[in-house]
């Protein structure tokens, strides 16, 4: 393999390799050029059938050990391209004893300026329907069955982090759950914008040195590997020359490293303790790991500490594309092997934090009722249901006495409510709902 085996003294060599569907993107890009190419009565059949077989080889992995190319090679993606090239032209000609060429047989009616763009794109929708576009869903049925099961846990709310007004456990993780729902429909959205593949473009997007049908022949054939609704690219200079595209899935992969951080630290901040903090749930699986090398019996959240790097991560990559997007001039993007290898990066991430937070965290949450009800009746924020009664500012002075001590059942005791009222009042299952309790209150005592 000629051009690898230079590429070695050029290219840096980091370690960093390709992922494996962007290997399997592209090998599956060369299955269906030898097909489309055979169809078109420009590739003899037997080096056509070859090259397939010897492509299907390579999108399973078979010869993953001769993809050596580091991901931080030129800019176009000629080093990936060359290297699956040979690889399949080498194995080709050992299944049909003939000579096939890397360029002129597996490279035929394409340049890597078309081909690598597309299969970052191909790569892309695969990573998100088989591993992101789950593990959305997975995470939002664990945290909607949480939700459900906590919808009656009524724990004190915080702005701030200071006591607030009553809400409920299930609120709490509802909320999350429509997140990463709306983060699924918003990755799905952005997904569909990279299926306009720029094949047929060659080194250009003119398309020269290449069929005129070639580039509907290449997504048809892949669409019937993959099922994803490719499309020949409405304008091949635009997904050549930018990848912007790309920049969109990122960023809304960002937005869900976001949400994931800001559960995780809410479960943190509930799981901590146990006698010096909130102390509010526990996560018994935990408690499998020893959380200190020197602490006996130690227990820290270390499922979801481990999310929260993946979040940090997710959004650095995605610093990274904005950056690299910006790279080229004219008909060339050179961003494309980096942007790539960080898109299917982020996907897998995102997926493996998802699913085991999921299943190692939110489906074994335990809520402390007691303790948690007893937060929310000893928040000074609670006087605010007399607020529409009594206004802002008496109801403020005697917030400050709840903050010193005084319970909220002395307080509306000492303002003339009767015990039933007080227990009217403090009805925990009107407190987490839209309502003003008080009128009703106010109405059985006659005033």
């Amino acid at each position: 393999m000629k051009y690898v085996e230079a590429s070695k003294r050029v290219f840096l060599n980091t370690g960093t390799r390709f992922p494996r569907n962007m290997i399997r993107a592209l090998a599956l890009i060369k299955k269906a050029a030898a097909r489309a190419n055979y169809s078109l009565g420009l590739l003899d059949s037997e080096i056509a059938k070859a090259i397939e077989k010897a492509s299907d080889e390579v999108a399973q992995g078979l010869h993953d050990e001769q993809i050596v190319v580091d991901v931080y090679q030129t800019g176009s993606g000629t080093g990936i391209n060359m290297n699956l090239n040979e690889l399949i032209a080498q194995r080709a000609s050992q299944i049909s004893q003939k000579s096939v060429h890397p360029n002129d047989h597996v490279n035929m009616g394409q340049s890597s300026n078309d081909v690598v763009p597309s299969a970052i794109r191909v790569a892309t929708a695969l990573s998100f329907s088989e591993q992101l576009a789950p593990a959305l869903k997975t995470i939002v049925t664990s945290l909607e069955n949480l939700s459900q099961k906590t919808s009656g846990v009524y724990k004190a709310g915080r702005t701030h982090l200071r006591d607030a007004l009553p809400v409920t456990l299930g609120q709490e993780f509802g909320a999350y759950a429509e997140a990463f729902k709306i983060d699924l429909e918003n990755a799905m959205y952005s997904v569909e914008k990279v299926k306009q593949l720029p094949l047929g473009g060659t080194a250009v997007g003119t398309g020269l040195n290449a069929h005129p049908r070639f580039a509907e022949l290449v997504v048809h054939e892949l669409n019937g590997f993959t099922g994803l609704g490719f499309k020949v690219a409405e304008n091949k200079f635009r997904a050549m020359r930018l990848l912007t595209d790309l920049v969109f899935v990122s960023s809304s992969l960002r937005v869900c490293a976001l949400n994931l951080y800001r559960l995780c630290q809410d479960l943190r901040l509930m799981f901590s303790g146990p006698f010096t903090a909130l102390d509010e749930i526990d996560i018994p699986t935990q408690e499998e790991i020893a959380g200190s090398s020197i602490m006996p019996g130690k227990t820290n959240p270390v499922t979801v500490e481990s999310a929260m790097l993946v979040a940090a991560e997710v959004c650095g990559l995605d610093l990274a594309n904005q950056q690299a997007s910006m790279y080229g001039e004219f008909e060339l993007a050179m961003g494309v092997p980096l942007i790539g290898y960080n898109v299917c990066s982020q996907m897998s991430l995102l997926s493996e934090a998802l699913h085991r937070l999921a299943s190692v965290v939110i489906d074994h949450v335990q809520p402390k009722t007691e303790k948690l009800k007893r937060y929310a009746e000893s928040s000074p924020a609670l006087i605010t249901i007399l607020s529409p009664v009594i206004g802002y500012d008496k109801a403020s002075e005697i917030a400050k006495q709840l903050s010193k001590g005084v319970t909220i059942r002395e307080a509306l005791s000492q303002l003339g409510y009767s015990e039933d009222e007080i227990k009217k009042l403090l009805d925990f299952d009107a407190l987490v709902k839209p309502g003003i309790p008080v009128k009703n209150v106010e109405h059985s005592k006659g005033n």
